[in-house]
């Protein structure tokens, strides 16, 4: 059984994030499964740190944005979003180079917050880190009859 409020390509997925931080990284959307969403992105001199190593916030991004792309495709969108209210990130094991992959799997999808477990390998299929993300699933009043600034 799907998670998903209704069936999203990668294409769709991909366009949304034009002009953003993810576009700006790289981060490519490969995957879409009943529970899970996965995506890649470089380990180069965008995403890198003075030791030549992956950014821990590079990592995050990564991890944020699977997390938050993943919470808003559970919700109806023209009536609900879904923001970031809490990130931690666990690096657990270094890279310099490549891609990584990171998985999203909810561990709660409730009506007002959802929490993501979101892990991030290496080519060779190595954690490199472990996430997790708390989603605000807010109204979207505007779409709402009656509410929003426009009332």
């Amino acid at each position: 059984m799907s998670i998903w409020f209704r069936p999203y390509t990668l294409e769709e997925l991909q366009g949304r994030h034009a002009g953003s931080m993810a576009n700006n990284l790289d981060i490519r959307f490969t995957e879409i499964g009943p529970d899970y969403l996965r995506g890649t992105m470089p380990v180069d001199s965008r995403t890198l740190q003075p030791f030549g190593l992956l950014h821990g916030g590079a990592s995050a991004t990564l991890a944020e944005t699977l997390g938050s792309v993943a919470s808003n495709c559970c919700v109806d969108s023209p009536r609900f979003y879904c923001v970031g209210q809490e990130i931690n990130a666990n690096h657990v094991r270094s890279t310099r180079d490549g891609r990584v992959t990171g998985t999203a799997r909810p561990i709660h999808i409730g009506v007002r917050s959802h929490v993501w477990d979101i892990r991030i390998e290496d080519e060779r299929g190595r954690l490199t880190c472990v996430s997790r993300l708390t989603m605000a699933v807010l109204e979207n009043r505007r779409a709402v009859p009656g509410t929003g600034p426009q009332a």
